[in-house]
């Protein structure tokens, strides 16, 4: 009889807490204050059950309470949100979407953020049997006109932005393939925001091409890049697709919903 009790109270919990969630994705569909009564028709709640409900998620701060009878969802939502957010990492979120791509590519998969006028590689997916050494270790530094991460994050910036970088950096080469002429950089960058991605043509390194596609945060922010570097005369078209599919992958589960950016 105990056991019949307690498995009868599980199953309240859970009939409460769905029906808890019901109300908060009812409330998440509507961009103004809700009725209860449009509550109840969307979550098929009779209108007493919703309406107890409701009044303990506003005493929780989870719903809010505009006025009588209508609701809104509440800041202590928001406030949890923030906190997820902080505790998301890009590492942590790409590290297994780096690790397929590398499986399907048999190339090394890179993953870099922004510094100033750097990008820094943070973290690297690759093997031996790539046929490449790697040219730059975690924490090595290389500057944003000579790399296809580097060329994302020098896309998303204003015309004015870029001149000042060009300015700043002079636009140094590491040999004949480097970009160093401001002109040819800006219709690099044309191209870049046309394509939706990047690439490094031996302009770093010479025996080695890469590609790169962006990583973005729940705010749409271009927050890293994720490329591909395999030695030049390896690197395939078709990875593209495979590239940027991983990159939107990894930048869903940082939040970010392409639908709405």
């Amino acid at each position: 009889m105990k056991k019949e009790a307690a498995g009868e109270t599980e199953n309240i919990s859970i009939q409460v807490i769905e029906r808890m969630v019901s109300l908060l994705d009812a409330l998440a569909a509507y961009p103004d204050p809700v009725s209860l009564k449009e509550l109840s028709a969307a979550t098929d709640l009779h209108p007493s059950t919703a309406h107890r409900i409701l009044n303990d998620l506003v005493v929780k701060r989870f719903v809010d309470r505009v006025e009588p009878g209508t609701y809104r969802l509440g800041m202590r939502l928001l406030e949890l949100g923030n906190i997820v957010k902080s505790r998301l990492s890009v590492r942590e979120a790409a590290l297994d979407f780096m690790r397929a791509l590398h499986r399907k590519t048999h190339q090394t998969i890179n993953l870099s953020v922004r510094q100033a006028d750097e990008i820094v590689y943070i973290d690297r997916s690759f093997s031996e049997r790539s046929g490449m050494q790697v040219v730059r270790a975690i924490g090595g530094r290389a500057p944003l006109h000579l790399t296809s991460t580097g060329k994302l994050f020098l896309s998303v910036d204003d015309p004015k932005a870029v001149r000042a970088y060009a300015t700043r950096t002079g636009l140094a080469g590491h040999n004949k393939n480097s970009i160093t002429d401001l002109t040819k950089l800006e219709r690099e960058l044309s191209m870049v925001r046309a394509l939706g991605y990047a690439r490094d043509n031996e302009e770093l390194e010479l025996g080695v091409r890469c590609m790169a596609a962006g990583i973005c945060d729940d705010s749409g922010k271009l927050v890293a890049g994720l490329s591909i570097s395999a030695p030049a005369d390896r690197l395939q078209e078709e990875w593209v697709e495979d590239l940027v599919s991983t990159a939107n992958q990894i930048s869903s589960a940082l939040g970010f919903d392409r639908g709405r950016a």
